[in-house]
């Protein structure tokens, strides 16, 4: 097995630091992670900028996603400074499949865009609404 170019395993390394509760949690974190463009389409459609995910994230009553684990990560390099990241999450036995594009930037590189599409749950009991764990952030479920 060929071993990952090193922006890709920049990018896994990441986009695994945004599953990280301690991450998500501070804005100082996720400022050092997120690019200033970034945008995400959460698993249930719904639109994020960077502001309103770090705000989101971080509220005192922001909702928790619990315990996610990704599967399946792969990535491309596409170019000199843009990484394509694939992956399979499960949260609460809700399943999505996830898409991240990273930049690198003069900071190093940062998550720039973000999607999950729910495609069931572990127990076969329907697709992930998205709407009980709050903003997805390749990073949340």
């Amino acid at each position: 097995m060929t071993e990952p170019s090193p922006g890709v395993a920049a990018a896994v390394e990441g986009e695994l630091r945004l599953l990280d509760p301690v991450v998500r949690a501070s804005a100082d974190l996720l400022s050092q992670v997120l690019h200033p463009d970034y945008r995400e389409i959460d698993s249930s459609g719904r639109v994020w900028d960077r502001d309103t995910m770090i705000a989101s994230l971080t509220a005192a009553d922001a909702p928790r996603a619990g315990q996610m684990t990704a599967s399946r990560m792969s990535g491309i390099q596409l170019a000199d400074d843009l990484v394509h990241l694939t992956y399979d999450t499960e949260t609460k036995g809700h399943l999505a499949h996830r898409s991240s594009v990273w930049r690198l930037t003069e900071s190093g590189w940062e998550l720039y865009y973000h999607q999950a599409t729910p495609f069931g749950s572990a127990t076969d009991a329907g697709p992930d609404t998205g709407q009980d764990a709050g903003p997805d952030t390749g990073t949340s479920g």
